[in-house]
Parts: structure tokens; C-alpha cells; sequence
């Protein structure tokens, strides 16, 4: 490097000149590549991502094709390699035909009546006259408004490319006149590859770990990438090692992670609180080390259901290995669980004014949640002590605690660790209710000692209480409308009438399905509602069986049948042939003497006749 020339950072030094630069984008490139060789070139682009993939550098490069012109070429190309007439002014952004504006600085209707105006003049030199607008999405919604009639019919001379990453900020009007790439995430292996051959060019010795480490921060972004190895080559004078790197981004070692990790699905919590302290004094942030290890939570995971996972080249040999081998051997319910303890566990720390002491209570939680069954072996568990106080065994092997005869626990605790098998800490914990019984221990136990009577009794079974007979028995739907009538509340009662179809009913426990436009509040209200009219705790629960009709749906069925019997009759038909028009619209009954009466109705409304007889007690109305 000369000493009169400025150093310029490596993310504008390595800036992509042209599509064979681009990193990660193929498709994006190959539908420009398809439509500017069949002439099929849009009005306007919009181009969306997270920062640092290149939306900038895009924009700038398509203004270069659009405007290419050299000995031989007067026409839009990709072919770009070699510098055109225009191509240096634009790649500087200082071509008076390629207008950049940022719309974080330019966002009202002043700033785009402005382009408004000045789109019906031709370029001064160029094909085209290009405007390149970043960060769109920040532009007023009167903004947006004035720009849209000239984005949908804008001269054959201009066009427009718009750059943003909160694509969801867009209105849809403005969407839906552009043409819209989504530029991807780089890939961690991609971007240490390009990360290698600019620290060559650099003359950087850097090693793969250093590489991978800086491509994961990036997250995707080669921007940020690019301004890492920029920290790292000045923070090791020239030369990156692992160790330098790790220290400058506060990060752990991920062979360090993996055995913290262990240590954890282990339920060791005395080691893991060592282990986390002395990565914490060796540099590493106690949000990132939490971070870490839910990526390798989420790496094992994986790993566990995609075994191809294990080759992604961003991945070192530990992970790789010691990945693999923690999938075969941790369930899946392990796995998850602790993943959301983690998440909760990270958003803890990042919001506390002590991350050091709240990362170590998160670690004390996850390794303590070693020595617990997942909710299926809990399951497990309540189902054998179901079947065995349904069916005691004594005398199996199973000794009751302190004599209780006929406790089943000692059973259940056997049959659940058969049914665990070999599990031991690595392949899911093992849980048992200890009561006396010899098993093999294999893993953390879940124990209730002897010494402890009083949680050494809550693992008996208790004997079953007949269930509470509510003082107002509800044996049907129209018992529970009668009781909100009762109470006099008519929104419950309409709803219940409506849309709740029974399923099951027993003292003190309804089971319900609603119909699609039910409230979904109403089995709470009336777990509230029913204890207050019966002086009884109910159970209101929503069944997925589709239960019987709602009194609604009856009623309609009734009042049907009763139409049709009443269209049967022969005094009925008579009538209604001699009325053309007439219709039968309701069958009542009669409250004096429970006769049915029918109401006719003409197509104009009138009634018609007024009282007829159908037989000695009958009227037809």
C-alpha cells in the first residue's frame, strides 16, 4: 500500500462489481440473466433482505447493466466483466443519470414530487435514467400514494429500484407494480469461503475456526462479515487465531459448549456452574454462552431427524462428533424442553441487571430438570398407579414403605423403570417413585425417602371419594337453559341455545362442543356462572366429539316437521289451492287447549282467511 493512499475498509474495498460477485444470490441472478437476454426487463424492482446482503450493491449493479455501453455493446446486459462508459461514475454513485435517495432522510410528498417532476426529462447520457430509493419502506403514506401513478406508467426512459428490509412496511399497492427479489441469508459456509479468499488477497493468515467464527456472527450478512475480519486482521496485527477472535466477539469455545452441554443432560449442576464460570472468566458473555448452547440444543435436534446435518461444512469436528452421539442418545421431549428453557432463559438474562447470576439460576433449572420425567413418563407413571390400585399385587418384589400394605408404588416404580430400559442421563432421565424397592439406577431418581414420611405418604393412593351431587341436578341442555333463565341472565341463555351442542353430562362435570360461532369464553363463564347458581364447583370442558344438536337446531327440526304435517293435512291443502300464494309459515300451539293451529300468509303479506276450522278443537289462523 502506497503511503499517500487512504485505506478503505474491506466491505467497500471487496464491494461486488458485477453478478459473478454476487455471493448467495443464483436465483436472483439467473431470472435477471433469463430476462435481460430475451429483452423482458421490468420498470421497477424491488429488492428486500436483511442488511449487508447486497440490496445496495444490487441496485448499483443492475444500474450498470442497464445502462452498459462499450465498443460493440449498445443494448442492457449482464455481461458486465469489463468497465463500461458509465460504469466507474455509477459504481462511485456519482452519475448524474443513477439518482440514489435515501427515504429515511426523503420522506414526504415533497421529496417525491420532486422525481415526479424530473421523470419526463430524458437522461442527459446514459440509456436510462435510473432511481435507486433505500430503505422504502420509510416513505409517508402520501408519499407512497404520489409515487404510485408513476410507477405504474413511468416513461420508457426510466426506472425504478427500490431497496428495503421491512418488506411487510410496503403497502401492496406499490408491490404489486414491482418486480421483487427476495435476497437470501449467505450461507455460513459460503461466506467463510469468501471470507478465506479475501484474507489471501489481504495477505491474512487466518484459520478455519477463525473463519467459521466470524461467518456465524455475521448471521447471513456479508457486510458484517467483511467488518469483523476487518476487527480481526487489526486486532491480531495481520495474523487471526481462534483465541483472538473468541476473546474480541466475547464468545465461548464451542468444544467447551458441547461439555457444558453434557454436563447439564447429565444433571451435574456443581460442574456445569464450574465450567460456566470459567468460560465467563476466559471472556465469554453469559447471554452469548446460553445462546451457544441453544444453537447446539438446536444442532442436536436436528441432527436427530436430518443425519445429513452432520456434513454441513460450517461445523467442526467436535460438533460434528459429540452432535451425533448426544443424538442417538437424547429423546426428543428432553431435547425440546430444554430448548424452551433456554429461550426463556436468554431473554431473562438479557433483561437483568445481573446476567452473570441470572445465566447461572437458568443453568441450575435445566440441570435440575435432568433428575424429572418428560410429560409422557409422568403419564406413564399415573397410568400404572392406576392399574395397580385397581388390580394390588402385594408380594411382588414391591415392599410397601414402613409397612403400608397394599401401596402400589413400589410396582409402579419398577414397571417404570423397566419401561425406561438402559436410559440412563445421556439417553433421557430416569425417574422412579422410590419406595423400598431395588431397582437398577442408571440415571438421576426422582426418590421419596424413607426419612421424609410426610412427601413418603402423598405417593400412596388415596381413596376414591364418591363425586359431589350438585344441589340443582342438570341431567340436559334444557336444564342448564332453564337454570339461566332462572337466574334471569338471557345472554347465557341464548348462547347455551345456540351454540353449545352436549357431549356428556355428569354430576358436577359437563362436557360440550361449540358450533363455529359459539364464544369461545363460554365454558369459563359458566365453570363460574354454574358454581354461583348450584353452590357446587362444576367441570366445563370443551370435547372434541361433535355431540348432539343445540336446542336451537331441535326446535328448527320440530317446527319443520310440524309445517310438513300441516301441508299433509287435507283441510290445509284445500286452503292453500283455493289462495294462490298462500304459504304455511308456522304451526303453533295453542296454550288454552295444546290444539295445533297453522298461520297461512299470501305473497303480499295479508293474512288469510282470518280464523278457519280444521276439525271440532283445531283453527287454522
Amino acid at each position: 500500500m502506497e503511503d499517500n493512499q487512504e485505506y478503505r475498509v474491506l466491505a467497500r474495498k471487496y464491494r461486488p462489481r458485477d453478478f459473478s460477485d454476487l455471493i448467495g444470490q443464483e436465483p436472483m441472478v439467473r431470472t435477471l440473466t433469463n430476462a435481460f437476454s430475451t429483452g423482458r426487463i421490468a420498470q421497477a424492482w424491488m429488492l428486500t433482505g436483511v442488511r449487508g446482503v447486497g440490496k445496495t450493491t444490487t441496485a448499483r449493479i443492475l444500474a450498470r447493466a442497464l445502462n452498459y455501453e462499450r465498443d460493440g455493446i449498445y443494448q442492457p446486459t449482464i455481461d458486465i466483466t469489463e468497465l463500461g462508459e458509465h460504469c466507474q461514475a455509477i459504481m462511485d454513485g456519482r452519475h448524474v443519470d443513477v439518482i440514489e435517495m435515501d427515504a429515511a432522510s426523503h420522506t414526504g410528498i415533497d421529496d417525491i414530487r420532486e422525481i415526479i417532476e424530473q421523470v419526463r426529462y430524458r437522461p442527459v447520457s446514459a440509456r436510462y435514467k435510473v432511481y435507486i430509493i433505500d430503505e422504502v419502506h420509510m416513505l409517508s403514506t402520501q408519499a407512497f400514494n404520489g409515487l404510485l401513478k408513476t410507477l405504474e406508467e413511468p416513461p420508457e426512459h426510466v426506472k425504478f429500484i427500490f431497496a428495503t428490509t421491512e418488506i411487510r412496511k410496503v403497502p401492496i399497492t406499490v408491490l404489486s407494480r414491482c418486480q421483487r427479489f427476495d435476497l437470501r441469508r449467505i450461507e455460513i459456509g459460503a461466506l467463510s469461503s469468501h471470507f478465506k479468499m479475501i484474507a489471501d488477497k489481504e495477505g491474512v493468515t487466518i484459520d478455519d475456526e477463525s473463519l467459521s467464527m466470524i461467518a456465524r456472527a455475521a448471521e447471513g450478512s456479508a457486510r458484517d462479515g467483511l467488518s469483523l475480519l476487518d476487527q480481526a486482521i487489526a486486532h491480531g496485527s495481520g495474523h487471526v487465531e481462534a483465541e483472538a477472535v473468541r476473546a474480541m466477539l466475547g464468545l465461548a469455545d464451542r468444544t467447551r459448549i458441547a461439555s457444558l452441554f453434557d454436563l447439564l443432560m447429565q444433571g451435574d449442576a456443581s460442574g456445569a456452574l464450574g465450567e460456566f464460570k470459567s468460560q465467563y472468566d476466559a471472556g465469554a458473555d453469559p447471554r452469548v454462552i446460553l445462546t451457544d448452547l441453544a444453537d447446539f440444543t438446536h444442532l442436536v435436534t436436528r441432527m436427530k431427524y436430518v443425519p445429513d446435518a452432520k456434513e454441513d461444512a460450517a461445523l467442526n469436528e467436535v460438533e460434528r462428533t459429540r452432535g451425533a452421539d448426544f443424538a442417538q442418545k437424547l429423546s426428543t421431549p428432553i431435547l425440546s424442553r430444554t430448548w424452551q428453557m433456554l429461550l426463556k432463559a436468554i431473554t431473562e438474562v438479557s433483561g437483568s441487571n445481573r446476567p452473570f447470576a441470572t445465566a447461572e439460576m437458568a443453568l441450575i433449572r435445566i440441570a435440575h430438570s435432568a433428575h424429572l420425567p418428560t410429560p409422557e413418563d409422568l403419564a406413564k407413571i399415573v397410568q400404572n398407579q392406576d392399574a395397580a390400585s385397581q388390580n394390588p399385587t402385594p408380594g411382588n418384589g414391591a415392599a410397601a414403605p414402613n409397612g403400608s400394605n397394599g401401596s402400589p408404588t413400589g410396582a409402579v416404580a419398577s414397571q417404570y423403570v423397566s419401561a425406561q430400559g438402559n436410559a440412563g442421563p445421556n439417553g433421557g432421565p430416569t425417574a422412579m417413585l422410590a419406595t423400598g424397592a431395588t431397582a437398577p439406577q442408571s440415571g438421576p431418581v426422582l426418590a421419596v425417602n424413607n426419612a421424609e414420611p410426610s412427601l413418603q405418604n402423598q405417593t400412596e393412593i388415596a381413596p376414591t371419594k364418591p363425586a359431589e351431587i350438585p344441589q340443582v341436578p342438570i341431567n340436559s341442555l334444557e336444564d342448564l337453559v332453564a337454570l339461566a333463565d332462572k337466574n334471569r341472565d338471557v345472554a347465557t341463555k341464548i348462547q347455551i341455545r345456540n351454540h353449545v351442542r352436549l357431549v356428556k353430562v355428569e354430576p358436577g362435570r359437563l362436557e360440550i362442543n361449540l358450533t363455529e360461532d359459539g364464544s369461545p369464553q363460554l365454558p369459563g363463564d359458566l365453570i363460574n356462572k354454574l358454581q354461583k347458581w348450584t353452590g357446587t364447583k362444576w367441570i366445563v370442558a370443551l370435547s372434541r366429539e361433535e355431540g348432539g344438536a343445540t336446542l336451537a337446531e331441535i326446535s328448527n327440526e320440530h317446527r319443520q316437521a310440524l309445517v310438513s304435517d300441516a301441508k299433509d293435512d287435507k283441510d290445509v291443502a284445500a286452503i292453500l289451492a283455493k289462495f294462490p300464494g298462500a304459504r304455511v309459515t308456522d304451526v303453533r300451539i295453542s296454550v288454552k287447549d295444546d290444539n295445533e293451529f297453522t298461520v297461512l300468509e299470501t305473497d303480499d303479506g295479508d293474512i288469510s282467511p282470518d280464523m278457519i276450522e280444521l276439525d271440532d278443537d283445531s283453527i287454522i289462523e
